[in-house]
């Protein structure tokens, strides 16, 4: 396998220069090309600035941070000429746009320059890890490694190995990211992988409160940050990363998963996207970003708070179990990426625990009987704890 101390990524939005700047930090050389001339300015000016920082508090000396920044290597373009930098690097790293096409093209042209043993990565966040690498002719070496947003402060990286990956390229690909003291999790190649799979209801539930007219988006936020102990509320999070985001992983899930109700987007939130209104990017999305706008004032009413945690929580819960039922991911994986990956105050599986299985089920079954919709069926393995007096934490599988 070819030495991963020169590192390729392609795509210099904040994902792509975040990753960039992980690695330059580390030690490697690092070669950056995006498409778009104006990306490479504005990767290079975070750059500086995310270095001037660190020396500023002290985390780096003045001539680290200018090696630092002497490691980068910027590109414009990803034609067959450009990519020709990537030839001497060990991995490349895929962050681009989130169409499937564009993806397979560029994995194929990456093929035609660098060597046969470089691994070819991809930052996808719900995309067929398989789709990709069956573009290739050498699909053994393309693995995901998914970071989070912002890449150098956020601690999670999943990788998630397609059925063609050879396992010393997922191991070399997992080996790599934890030297730069990233924690990282196993992911199956299943729509949205791990934490995107399990963080839908977060989402989808919260929107099917707000059309049910139970609560507004104020009070549905206050209730999961106050009650639920949530840093942010779904809604005030769906803004901040961008509706339009937010939307195209849930249609992302929703269809990969052959439509099952579980990951049923909110017409609600496509009609918001249709319209522009993408939240903080553009001033407007759930909330009203602008300049002088009225602040909504949520419905502090504890019981009515208590009723909407509830029902989120049923969901996420129920989601994790059938996660580890389905053998996509171990319960510690599951755990450590939520608290980790999207700052859940708690694991999933232990707060179903302390909940207690027998509850969660009752509330999946009430919501069930009460609307007829099979997103509220419950886990096999939820209701196979139940009746067998197990804790959801257990790794056993009942029968």
């Amino acid at each position: 396998m070819a030495s991963l101390m020169k590192v390729g990524v392609v795509g210099a939005g904040a994902m792509g220069a975040g990753i960039a700047q992980v690695a330059a930090l580390f030690g490697h050389e690092v070669v950056l090309a995006d498409a778009f001339a104006a990306a490479l300015p504005r990767a290079r000016a975070g750059h500086e600035k995310a270095i001037a920082r660190d020396v500023e508090k002290g985390r780096l000396t003045r001539e680290a941070g200018d090696a630092v920044l002497q490691r980068f290597t910027y590109v414009e373009g990803v034609g067959a000429e450009q990519l020709a930098a990537f030839a001497g690097c060990g991995i490349v790293i895929e962050a681009i746009v989130e169409q499937l096409p564009i993806k397979q093209e560029l994995f194929r042209a990456l093929e035609a320059v660098v060597s046969d043993d470089t691994i070819l990565a991809s930052n996808t966040s719900s995309l067929s890890i398989a789709a990709i690498a069956g573009a290739c002719r050498g699909s053994h070496r393309v693995v995901g490694v998914h970071f989070f947003n912002p890449a150098p402060v956020m601690p999670l990286v999943e990788i998630i190995p397609a059925i063609t990956t050879d396992a010393a390229v997922a191991d070399a690909a997992r080996a790599l990211v934890t030297s730069w003291k990233k924690v990282t999790v196993m992911a199956a190649d299943t729509p949205g992988f791990l934490v995107n799979r399990v963080a839908r209801p977060f989402y989808g539930e919260a929107l099917r409160i707000r059309e049910e007219g139970i609560a507004d988006a104020a009070t549905i936020d206050w209730a999961l940050r106050t009650i639920g102990g949530f840093r942010m509320g779904p809604f005030e999070l769906m803004d901040f990363i961008g509706l339009d985001v937010n939307f195209a992983v849930t249609r992302s899930v929703y269809d990969g998963m052959f439509q099952d109700p579980r990951y049923r987007p909110a017409l609600q939130q496509q009609r918001l996207v249709e319209a522009g209104w993408l939240g903080r990017k553009t001033g407007r999305g759930f909330y009203d970003h602008r300049d002088g706008a009225d602040k909504p004032v949520p419905t502090e009413d504890v019981a009515l708070g208590q009723v909407i945690v509830d029902r989120v929580l049923a969901m996420l819960v129920n989601e994790a179990v059938d996660f580890v039922h389905l053998q996509l991911g171990t319960a510690a994986d599951v755990e450590l990426a939520m608290t980790t990956g999207v700052n859940y105050p708690k694991g999933l599986l232990a707060w179903g625990d302390e909940i207690g299985a027998a509850t969660v089920l009752a509330r999946l079954d009430a919501l069930y009987q009460d609307s007829g919709d099979m997103r509220y069926r419950a886990s096999v393995r939820l209701r196979r704890a139940v009746a067998a007096g197990a804790t959801l934490s257990d790794v056993r599988r009942y029968s």
